[in-house]
């Protein structure tokens, strides 16, 4: 039996973010962080189409994100 909780919620993908697409996790945070006050959608949609995410990695790291942003 592990000691841990198992991760929820966006932070969940993160391991499969960091095997498909070879970056770490705070790459693509760190990316969501130069495109200012964008709207959660958009930032979904600039993950999408300027870096080739899928729309559930781009939707969880953008969920982390803001969750982060906003407190």
């Amino acid at each position: 039996m592990s000691d841990t909780a198992p991760v929820k919620g966006p932070a969940s993908y993160f391991p499969s973010i960091e095997k498909t697409y070879g970056q770490p996790v705070g790459h693509w945070l760190a990316l969501l962080a130069t495109q200012g006050g964008l709207r959660h959608m958009a930032l979904v949609t600039f993950l999408k189409s300027q870096h080739g995410l899928g729309h559930g990695h781009a939707n969880a790291l953008v969920a982390h994100h803001l969750k982060d942003r906003t407190g």
